[in-house]
């Protein structure tokens, strides 16, 4: 959340975070936190003689099906998320079963599969859950007792902070150029910069440390979401978790190539098949761009990459369209949520078709005001989305959804530029009802795997 006094600083590329999936919240964020407290104990000096998680509230309920176990395990093993490599991820709880110690400084430290703890999900007591996504890390000596002790927060699309502070933030090195506080102040500034990713930009290249450093990143970015797709358009088969969930991105992809499908659906289908590809290796554990999480992260990617090839644009126009839908994410994430766990599939889902529509609208030549009111629509369509994902895995409902994400980005982009008169909501007051209507959503349909979906499957 931002005051009224500041502005919004979120960063580009800590928006758009490279990690494994299956989800940013309860994967990618704990294992930065992990990886956090781990380095905060090193430069203190502290040796412990073993360490432990608990994992409260939607990270205990859902940390199974989510690999948050094996996520912060890697993170005190001193993995990256960008840079772990899915397959040792994978297989890290067993090896550490049968080997459980890690380096740690010049010492040995020992690290077991059981030494993360699940804390009871209905504990829900202000100073016990802080906050949906709460995880304690502790440095133990060899009687038991904590050396450090720390509570740590997973607040969505990988972001996380200790509590008590920012400390998951990383702060820009002066005042943005281009400063805006909520999606009108965007506005303003977008209507002086030529548009809303234009605003981004602007603030980025004033904030990088050498010339070309926030282009390399975007590239980077554009990247990993099409080495996703085409890693999940060559994949077939089961998707492991035992639902029995079959791939489905490369059937889907063969029938937009030979002409199965029905020509005025050809568009919606092909960015279709590339949303399931991303979304079936998220769940697979590969290698996804958080956009803005892994549980919504084929929604964006999958528009863009068919714009791109269809209507050949270049560098500079991805870059745009990258930032421009980051700058309707920054917005919500100040002001809302982007957690499943907080605020239902509407913060993510929602958010991410948001920013597709966005995007897309500003693609095909949309005013700053249409691009406005596509995220709007985007958004205000998801109001109320539950997250109930079966067993806790990110495949049912959460791959199929992302596919429906993006068909309501484009329908969300067309009557943005079609529709005529403006209407009569805003983005900022949509995002205040996602709020308020998150906070009003019982647990049961936040992440928890109590509710809907996942508790009415009867072969579950």
């Amino acid at each position: 959340m931002v005051s009224a006094d500041d502005p919004i600083t979120i960063r580009l590329l800590d928006l758009f975070r490279i990690g494994p999936g299956p989800s940013s919240s309860h994967t990618v964020g704990p294992m930065r936190a992990a990886g956090m407290f781990r380095r905060h104990c090193l430069g203190a000096g502290v040796v412990p003689d073993r360490l432990q998680v608990e994992l409260r509230g939607s990270l205990s309920a859902t940390g199974i099906g989510h690999g948050t176990d094996r996520a912060v395990l890697a993170g005190l093993c001193g993995f990256e998320p960008e840079e772990v490599d899915p397959d040792a991820f994978a297989v890290l709880d067993r090896t550490l079963a049968d080997a459980p110690s890690i380096r740690w400084g010049d010492h040995q430290v020992r690290l077991h599969p059981d030494d993360v703890v699940f804390a009871d999900p209905r504990n829900t007591s202000d100073d016990f859950l802080p906050h949906p996504n709460t995880l304690v890390l502790r440095a133990l000596d060899a009687g038991g007792s904590a050396l450090v002790e720390e509570s740590w927060l997973s607040v969505g699309g990988g972001f996380v902070q200790r509590t008590g502070d920012e400390g998951g933030k990383r702060r820009p090195p002066s005042p943005p150029v281009a400063p805006f506080w909520s999606g009108r102040t965007l506005l303003e500034q977008a209507r002086a910069h030529g548009g809303l990713g234009a605003v981004v930009l602007a603030n980025e290249r004033a904030w990088e440390e050498e010339p070309g450093q926030l282009e390399a990143g975007l590239d980077r970015v554009y990247e990993a979401f099409r080495a996703c797709i085409r890693r999940g358009l060559r994949h077939t088969g089961e998707l492991p978790g035992g639902l029995g969930v079959v791939r489905r991105a490369s059937h889907l992809n063969a029938q937009v190539a030979t002409g199965r499908v029905e020509p005025s659906y050809r568009i919606i289908a092909q960015a279709q098949a590339y949303a399931y590809a991303i979304n079936e290796e998220n769940a697979a554990g590969g290698l996804v761009v958080t956009a803005p999480t892994n549980g919504a992260a084929g929604i964006f990617p999958a528009t863009l990459a068919e714009a791109v090839d269809r209507l050949q644009l270049g560098r500079e126009a991805v870059h745009r369209a990258i930032a421009t839908a980051g700058s309707v994410a920054m917005v919500i994430q100040a002001h809302a949520s982007l957690s499943g766990a907080e605020v239902g599939c509407q913060g993510e889902v929602g958010s991410a078709t948001a920013m597709a529509a966005a995007a897309l609208c500003e693609i095909l030549g949309g005013d700053v005001d249409q691009v406005e009111r596509a995220a709007e629509i985007g958004l205000e369509h998801n109001l109320g989305l539950t997250c109930d994902p079966i067993k806790g895995l990110v495949q049912a409902p959460c791959i199929e959804r992302n596919a429906m994400g993006v068909a309501k980005a484009w329908s969300a982009a067309q009557l943005a530029l079609n529709s005529g008169a403006r209407g009569i909501v805003s983005l900022d007051k949509v995002i205040r009802v996602m709020k308020r209507t998150g906070l009003d959503m019982r647990r049961e349909y936040k992440e928890t795997s109590e509710g809907g979906l996942a508790v009415n499957i009867p072969e579950c």
